[in-house]
This record gives structure tokens, C-alpha cells and sequence, in this order.
């Protein structure tokens, strides 16, 4: 963050929520409502605010707007400083968000204000069906058995979540296998220490999977912040309930398209757009005639609900339920509706007619999940054999893209081939890897309607590459504006890696300030298990010999003698044996606080580019550590060579 932050806001925390250019916007409209009297007291706030336009106040009175504040800070006559007003406007943001279902194109509010804001209050209501949810899918786990099930009507949820054992547990519900559960600490009294690695092992875990956390810490699980702990589950829980909104496991969403062209157009939206669009299409069966935008207002008299339930169980259709004209009796008569088809309830009649966007996306995913109503008999789904199927391809976007959002929520995107497109989040992203590189004079902000200024930012994008030395030879910024997959996806492992080496360049104790290269990482990682008394050595980063896992268990117990239990290690013979092992260094590095966001396919592949951004991540969270921590740590129990004979490598050196 360059000096020019720094001097605006001195909290770290809120120095993260913003770029550049939004501070000084900020500051601008702050100033100008400061100089209407000289000062700026809580009571003025709504009001001016109003006047200013710069928290969607197209969707908020100054009443409402009032009563949000006053709720946020009762003391009416307190002075508001410059940091002040930005909590304020983050809280009314995040409101207008969950209002709305979405504050910008393709953006989640579900997705991402409960753990981005400063708001202190929770929803009963949610908090109600998330425990239910839990209570259900962990009701077999072994280690959580004697917790649950856990009352929804008291705050144990806090108290269970808080040794990080059923966050690990509830990401692996919604993402199977993402966390290895041999990693996870689960003896029935922890230390803090190993608390601490629970959570770590959580946090770094949710941001691969999608979750934006990018302002809670171990220490608010530790303290039970109820707000951000549950604004963590709930985008958990979401992510599991919208894992069938793609054409990779539902094919017969190709019937919501016409041709292969609108089929590119869904796969690169968001699994919330797209539950939109098959609630609509159902819709389209019956006389309904509206047009459902949003999982709140557009649903709150329930009528859609009962022509939706009416096409896909028509056997519990109940013709009475059109003459009802009281919301809230519709909305119990949908509730018993969806009973009937074995639906679980993720909210209440209440939560229907209040509009609660984060329960009315659950209960319509839930229906998706149990009754689609898509035949599986279609000539349309022959669209799929044209589509390009590029495994490769489509776990580095995610990669990608979980790399962005890890950044800020603000940065937040779906996709990064569709939503790069208009140059913007990836000068944003540009920004934040190498601060004041950007010239915010000449870029252009979304909506953007002109197609040359999309150009324009995209053109800046790929000079600023230039300017920090990639290699750039065949892209131009149509490129990105195009969508041109693989140059996207070029582009973004030069950023990825820039930023990586930057992280371990800043780290000047150890540099230098020196330019860290690849080869510096790979000589300090051989250097490390060498070190440590072991043999295994890698000789690049196609080396095929690391596709077994054991030189990253052998680095992750150089810098960590207690982080890896050899005998849970397989010896990375079979495919099911390097899976194992795969997954064991993935959980082993986020539990000690790697961020990465790879999968075990990618070191049982040894895909290049990973391999480097996960030794570089092991490397930079080692140098962190205080320099007594960085020493040998060879000793005669570190289980050397007792797994693998020395086995020819991959020589090629790069």
C-alpha cells in the first residue's frame, strides 16, 4: 500500500478494503459533507450521505438509512472521523447488498458481505438453519458426534466452531476432499497452539474452495465472533447447495439455451444466475408472468414459489392455493408443499414474505438439487460433445480466479474469462500486487458501455505486464476483451508468479532486496531438505519424481520437524497412494498457513506452474518465522529415505 494510503487511513484492517482510487473518491465525499457546518456528527450522517450518492441510496431512504446507522452507533452526538465514516459506509454497503442480491454484475452478496463488513448483528433465522444444516450432515462424524445436534435456538454453535473441527469438517461436506482429515487436530483438549492450526488449516482452505475471508482471522474464530463465524458457514453451506449449477454435473441445464453459443454464455455465469434462470424457465410453463431478478423482493408474495412447486410436483398441487391472497398463508401452504416432496426448509414462512436473500437462495438451490424438473432425453445436450473439455484449462481458472478474490472482496469474480473482460478488477488486482503502478487517470470504471474503453483498460493491463517484465510477445488487450482463454490464463501465472516473488523480495532480511528467481526457490527447498538430513532432491519444477508428494512432506518437516506424522504416508507408488500423499502436503501447508490453490491432481501431474507457487509459498511462510525457527532441524527421527528408495528425477533443468 503506497504512502498516500497509509496517511489517509492508519488501520491496517480498512487500508485492505479499499484501493487507491476508491480512498480518495471516499475522501473527496467525506470532505465535502464535513464542510456543509465544519464538522461531522453521527446524526448528520444519513442525510448527507443521502445528498452525496455513494452508498447505493437509490435503494435507501434517509430513513432507513438513519435507523442502519443509529443501530451501528446509538451515540447520536459523536464526532465522525474519516475512518469512522468508512465503517459506516461498508456496514450500509453490505445492507444494500443483501437487499438487493447483488451489488455489482455477477457479485454475490451472499457470497461476501457477512465476512467483509463491521456489522455486529446476526439473523436468528439463519443462524437457525445453518445449525439444522450442520445437524444433518454431520450428524454421522465421529469426533463431532457428542456435540451434536446442536440447539438452534442458543449460541453453542460459537462455542462447538471454535477449536476449527467443524469448519475443516463442513468444507469437506461441501467440497469433498479438500481438506485431508488427518491434518485436522481432534483430541479432546487442544492447546491453543494446535486451535490455531485448526483454524489456519479453516481459513486457507475456505479461500480455495471460493469463500471470500478476507477480514476474519483465527482469533475471531478463537473469540466466537458470531457475525463473522457465521458469515463463514454461510458461504460454506452456499457453495455446497449451488455445487450442481454447472453443466459439468448437470448437462440438462443446456435446455435453458438455444444454441452452443448461449451454452458458452451460461457456463461463464455464476451458479446463482444460472438457479435464476432455471427458476425462470420452470416459471415460463405456467400463466406466471413476472420475471424473477433476485432472491428477495421478486419472491416475497410466494406466487412464484407456488407455480414453481406446482410444475415440479404437480401430484401435490393444490388448487386452493391460488385463492389464497394473505402472503405469509401462501408462503406456509408453499412450505407444506415442498414437505411433501421431501424438500428440507432452509427458512420459514417469515423469512419468504421478508425477502431474506440468503434463505430464499438456499431453499430454491435445495429444490434445484432434489427435483429439477430437466428431462435427460434431449438432442440439445449433444452441444456439449462441440465444447472444448480442457481439465487443464479449467483448473487453473479456478485457480486463478480463487487467487483474485483472496485479495478483497471488492475484487471479487465469477470467471475470470468474462469478468476480466472490461480491463477493470485486473488493474484493481495490478494495484494491489505492485501499489501506484496503475494510471487511474486513464482507466475507465464499470459499467462500461463504449468498447474501446475496454480496450483502453485492457491495453494498459498488458503494458503494465510489460512494464514488470512479462512475457507478453503474442497478447494485446483485444486479447482480454476477446476472452481468448489461454492468453487470459498466460497472463495470469505472470501476475501470480510476479506477486509471489515480490511477497519473497519484500521479506529484506533474507534477500536482501535482491530479485528472487525460480531457481533461488528451488535451491533453497533442496537446500532445506538436504539440510535436514534427508536425499530426495528436486531438480526442477517438471521434476516427475514429486508427483508422489514425499520432497514436499520432506520441505514441510524441514521447516516444521512436528508438522507432518510419517506414519500416515504412503510411499507414492499407486495412484491412489500419491492422492493420498497429494492431499496430506496441501492440508499440511494451509494448516501452517500457506495460502495456495492447487489441487492433488496438480502434483500428482506435476503441473509446473503449481509446483512453483507451492514451494514459493512453503518458502515465504518459513522466512516469516523468527530466525531460530529457520535452522536445520535434521535429527535422527525425521524418517529420511524409509519410504522411497533414491529414484531416478526428471533431470531437464530449467
Amino acid at each position: 500500500m503506497s504512502g498516500f494510503v497509509g496517511i489517509l487511513v492508519s488501520d491496517p484492517w480498512l487500508q485492505n478494503q479499499f484501493t487507491q482510487v476508491e480512498l480518495r473518491s471516499l475522501k473527496s465525499h467525506f470532505t465535502s459533507m464535513r464542510r456543509e457546518s465544519g464538522k461531522l456528527t453521527v446524526s448528520d450522517l444519513a442525510s448527507r450521505m443521502g445528498k452525496s450518492k455513494v452508498v447505493g441510496d437509490q435503494n435507501l431512504s434517509d430513513e432507513e438509512r438513519a435507523t442502519l446507522i443509529q443501530s451501528f452507533h446509538p451515540n447520536l452526538n459523536d464526532e465522525v472521523d474519516f475512518e469512522f465514516y468508512l465503517r459506516i459506509y461498508l456496514n450500509l454497503q453490505a445492507h444494500v447488498n443483501a437487499i438487493i442480491g447483488s451489488g455489482v454484475k455477477n457479485s454475490s452478496a451472499f457470497l461476501k458481505a457477512a465476512t467483509t463488513t463491521l456489522l455486529h448483528t446476526i439473523s436468528d433465522s439463519e443462524k437457525s438453519s445453518y445449525v439444522a444444516h450442520i445437524n444433518n450432515y454431520l450428524s454421522g462424524d465421529e469426533f463431532l458426534n457428542k456435540y451434536l445436534p446442536i440447539n438452534p435456538s442458543s449460541n453453542d454453535l460459537f462455542e462447538v466452531a471454535k477449536d476449527g473441527v467443524l469448519l475443516c469438517k463442513l468444507i469437506n461436506v461441501a467440497v469433498p476432499g479438500t481438506i485431508d482429515e488427518r491434518a485436522i487436530n481432534t483430541k479432546s483438549m487442544l492447546n491453543p497452539w494446535e486451535r490455531n492450526e485448526n483454524h489456519t488449516l479453516c481459513l486457507n482452505s475456505a479461500k480455495a474452495i471460493g469463500c471470500t475471508v478476507v477480514n476474519i482471522g483465527t482469533q475471531d474464530i478463537i473469540e466466537g465472533r458470531r457475525h463473522l463465524v457465521l458469515g463463514v458457514i454461510s458461504q460454506i453451506i452456499k457453495i455446497q447447495l449451488l455445487a450442481d449449477l454447472n453443466l459439468k454435473k448437470t448437462p440438462q441445464l443446456v435446455l435453458l439455451v438455444g444454441d452452443s453459443k448461449d451454452v458458452e454464455e451460461l457456463m461463464s455465469l455464476p451458479p446463482e444466475k444460472i438457479l435464476l434462470r432455471w427458476m425462470n424457465f420452470q416459471l415460463r410453463k405456467t400463466e406466471y408472468k413476472k420475471t424473477v431478478t433476485n432472491f428477495s423482493s421478486d419472491v416475497k408474495d410466494a406466487e412464484a414459489y407456488t407455480n414453481l412447486l406446482n410444475v415440479l410436483a404437480p401430484e401435490h398441487k393444490n388448487p386452493s392455493h391460488f385463492a389464497v391472497r394473505s402472503s405469509i398463508e401462501r408462503a406456509k401452504l408453499v412450505l407444506e408443499h415442498a414437505d411433501r416432496m421431501g424438500c428440507r426448509r432452509y427458512l420459514t414462512a417469515k423469512d419468504i414474505v421478508e425477502g431474506s436473500p440468503n434463505l430464499n437462495l438456499a431453499f430454491v438451490a435445495h429444490i434445484f438439487q432434489h427435483r429439477n424438473g430437466l428431462s435427460t432425453q434431449t438432442k440439445q445436450i449433444s452441444f456439449l460433445e462441440n465444447l472444448a473439455d480442457d481439465t487443464q484449462i479449467s483448473r487453473e481458472e479456478k485457480a486463478f480466479r480463487f487467487w483474485i478474490n483472496s485479495f478483497d472482496s471488492l475484487l471479487y469474480i465469477n470467471n475470470v474469462f468474462e469478468d476480466l473482460k472490461d480491463g477493470w478488477i485486473l488493474l484493481q488486482t495490478l494495484d494491489k500486487v505492485s501499489p501506484g503502478i496503475v494510471n487511474w487517470k486513464v482507466a475507465s470504471k464499470p459499467p462500461i458501455k463504449l468498447p474501446f474503453k475496454k480496450v483502453e483498460n485492457c491495453n494498459q493491463v498488458v503494458k503494465l505486464g510489460k512494464q514488470l517484465k512479462f512475457s507478453l510477445v503474442n497478447i494485446a488487450g483485444n486479447d482480454i476483451v476477446q476472452g481468448n482463454k489461454k492468453l487470459v490464463l498466460a497472463y495470469l501465472w505472470q501476475l501470480m508468479r510476479y506477486n509471489i516473488l515480490q511477497l519473497l523480495k519484500n521479506l529484506r532480511f533474507h534477500s536482501n532486496g535482491k530479485e528472487i528467481t525460480d531457481v533461488d526457490i528451488l535451491e533453497w527447498a533442496n537446500a532445506k531438505v538436504r539440510n535436514n538430513g534427508c536425499k530426495t532432491r528436486m531438480y526442477s519444477f517438471r521434476d516427475k519424481s514429486l508427483s508422489d508428494g514425499i520432497f514436499f512432506l520432506e520441505l514441510l518437516s524441514s521447516v516444521q520437524p512436528r508438522s507432518v506424522n510419517w506414519s500416515l504416508v504412503t510411499n507414492g507408488v499407486t495412484d491412489e497412494e500419491k492422492k493420498m500423499n497429494a492431499t496430506y502436503v496441501i492440508s499440511i501447508a494451509r494448516k501452517l498457513g500457506c495460502s495456495i490453490f492447487l489441487l492433488p491432481e496438480d502434483i500428482i501431474e506435476v503441473n509446473q506452474k503449481m509446483m512453483l507457487t507451492l514451494t514459493a509459498s512453503i518458502m515465504h511462510w518459513t522466512l516469516k518465522q523468527p530466525l531460530h525457527l529457520n535452522k536445520p532441524t535434521g535429527s535422527p527421527d525425521n524418517h529420511c529415505g524409509s519410504l522411497l528408495d533414491d529414484s531416478t528425477s526428471d533431470s531437464s533443468i530449467e
